[in-house]
């Protein structure tokens, strides 16, 4: 099943907050996962085990570097695109 997540990673108590971030985003990426960064939370959608298992090994990373809270919302109704369809 796909699926897809709205996650947010917030460093604590870190030097530079962006460094544990682009680093936990680049880690979901090297999954294979689709991933939209955005300027508050990163979006991220795939297969429903492969994301994840993806999320739990760069939350494992991100947590090696520093106290860390990561948010999570998780939907399987997310929009599909369909195909352009004629009126008739």
């Amino acid at each position: 099943m796909k699926i897809q997540a709205e996650v947010s990673l917030y460093p604590l108590r870190q030097a530079t907050l962006s460094e544990a971030i682009y680093r936990f985003v680049e880690d979901l990426r090297a999954d294979g996962l689709t991933v939209e960064m955005g300027t508050m939370s990163t979006h991220v959608s795939g297969e429903c085990r492969a994301l994840f298992a993806a999320l739990g090994r760069a939350f494992e990373t991100a947590a090696a570097g520093g106290a860390v809270v990561a948010a999570l919302k998780v939907t399987n109704a997310f929009p599909v695109v369909e195909p352009h369809r004629e009126q008739a």
